[in-house]
């Protein structure tokens, strides 16, 4: 009875969300479009031209999000000016400009894919709003969120221009200050992002790093 009463109170909560509203106007796929949108804006992070990679990127609305900044006016032929590649474990409807791939990027296959649609270039700016089904045990849940955290930064490391960036989703509590010294050790410079979409009870914040420092090992943070 407790679960259900919870369950109304979220259900309430989503219906009335002036975002999800929002999203549904502009026919966005989910609320976190805002979120990319203003940390965007914020941070003068895209440009025509760029090379984007979205990780953990179903169901698109940040593929969407990225996909209009980047898209040419239909009298220039339509089409985007750059490139957008998104990953995900789960099927993904397409979006027009945007190459999905569905898999893992640990995986060699996957990752010869990614390469591939890449052609040999490195990207400009990776996103990636990736998070595990949270079990509700604090410590568990914050170590399967580094280790998310820490597989994008390790495909940035990879797969970055030098004066890429790298935008994660991230929670305050266990493990938040090693996910931020990780970023420290990798990048120039290091910002946390809260964006006004992110609701205010929520532990999600977003870390962005910029610029990648000389090649070193990446330290495990999933042990706090």
């Amino acid at each position: 009875m407790k679960k259900r009463k919870v369950d109304r109170a979220w259900l309430a909560q989503h219906i009335n969300d002036p975002y999800v509203k929002l999203a549904q106007k502009h026919q966005y796929r989910s609320r976190a479009a805002f979120k990319l949108i203003e940390i965007l804006e914020q941070d003068k992070l895209l440009r025509r031209g760029m090379t984007v990679v979205d990780l953990g990127s179903a169901p698109g609305a940040w593929s969407q999000v990225l996909r209009e900044r980047l898209a040419r006016p239909a009298s220039d032929g339509g089409g985007i000016d750059g490139r957008i590649v998104a990953l995900d474990l789960l099927p993904m409807e397409p979006i027009e400009s945007v190459a999905f791939i569905q898999g893992d990027f640990r995986d060699d296959a996957v990752l010869a894919e990614l390469e591939a649609v890449l052609g040999g270039r490195k990207a400009d700016l990776v996103v990636s709003d990736m998070a595990p089904n949270l079990s509700g045990v604090a410590v568990a849940d914050a170590a399967r969120m580094a280790d998310l955290i820490e597989l994008a930064v390790a495909f940035s490391k990879a797969h970055l221009k030098p004066e890429g960036a790298l935008l994660v989703k991230c929670f305050h509590g266990s493990g938040y200050s090693q996910t931020v010294e990780l970023f420290r050790k990798t990048f120039v410079k290091v910002s946390p992002r809260k964006p006004k979409a992110s609701r205010d009870k929520s532990a999600e914040t977003y870390l962005l790093g910029r610029g990648l420092k000389a090649a070193g090992p990446i330290e495990p943070v999933a042990g706090d």
